[in-house]
């Protein structure tokens, strides 16, 4: 009897209780994707991913249904291992920065190009924020160049940001965004460079005692979807996903920029000491590698990127 309960049962019972149920027939979603990011699950990214899934399901009546998971669902691979199935196809979306999208094309580290940030800003709403990079440190602030001297830094997967530290003197080290606490902890490196907002994520504020305003660069996440499954959806289902990307990349981008403000004060609070720095000093250093990437780039991104932030190099 209790196995055979119909929605006609279901709804007298609640009549006669009162109220009324409205009971609707649940289809099958006709698309079902995986979403990958590298960020923790309280993070500003992954509230906003979900939701914007969320408004995509509804919106389709259920025919897309998207399960997103925060910190690439701890793949041991990290972001490079995770663009790997995105190209695959074994997840559907992905979430990542220009730098490492340039291992594949390297035309999007241009998003990245060090003490240049103006221009990113005027790029058109097409991924989440992370905000503007500082240098975070275990046993100094960074207020020069020669600071960098032989220091050990986590720096993620990506060229030009190997580069740009390697030109200061620093010893880049990779590992993904959920084993920095680690690495820091460990003594592997005892550095780190990343918007204010991934120290709270990853409670990396637990480890430095130092925050150099470097606004070395800016960083966001690009919403990617693997081409054929991106192809073979229909066209209205395709506006649905476009029109709620749209929106919460806005959202998004709001509360991370409100964030990555208001946590100076917050880590200054608890003894972390914060100095700015002399940007000029560190560009100066840089000319190299603006005449590398400027090469790789092509002129015409490089001359769209001047006209914005001036000469470089």
């Amino acid at each position: 009897m209790a196995t055979q309960l119909s929605r006609r049962f279901v709804i007298a019972g609640a009549t006669a209780a009162g109220s009324t149920i409205i009971v609707k027939p649940t289809r099958a979603a006709d698309h079902k994707f995986v979403q990958y990011h590298n960020q923790p699950a309280g993070g500003t990214l992954h509230k906003n991913l979900v939701a914007m899934w969320d408004a995509v399901r509804a919106e389709t009546n259920g025919r897309v249904e998207t399960t997103v998971y925060p910190e690439n669902n701890k793949i041991a691979g990290g972001d490079p291992e995770a663009l790997k199935k995105l190209l695959a196809g074994e997840i559907q979306f992905f979430t990542l920065m220009g730098g490492i999208i340039g291992t594949v094309v390297p035309v999007a580290e241009a998003q990245q190009v060090p003490f240049a940030a103006k221009g990113m800003y005027l790029f058109p709403v097409a991924g989440f924020d992370n905000g503007m990079r500082q240098v975070t440190t275990v046993n100094r602030p960074i207020a020069k160049p020669d600071d960098f001297a032989g220091m050990k830094i986590r720096v993620p997967p990506g060229q030009m940001i190997f580069d740009t530290f390697a030109a200061f003197g620093a010893q880049p080290i990779t590992t993904p965004a959920n084993q920095i606490y680690d690495a820091l902890k460990s003594g592997r490196v005892e550095a780190q460079e990343n918007p204010l907002a991934i120290m709270q994520g990853y409670k990396l504020d637990e480890m430095v005692k130092y925050v150099s305003m470097t606004n070395h660069m800016w960083s966001g996440f690009n919403l990617m979807a693997h081409l054929s499954t991106w192809t073979a959806l229909p066209d209205e289902i395709k506006g649905v996903i476009e029109n709620n990307a749209a929106k919460y990349v806005r959202q998004q981008r709001e509360e991370q920029g409100r964030l990555n403000a208001g946590l100076r004060d917050t880590f200054a609070a608890r003894g972390i000491a914060f100095n700015e720095v002399d940007q000029a000093a560190f560009r100066a250093r840089l000319p190299g590698v603006y005449v590398t990437w400027k090469d790789k780039l092509g002129n015409k991104c490089w001359s769209l990127l001047e006209a914005e932030v001036g000469k470089l190099g």
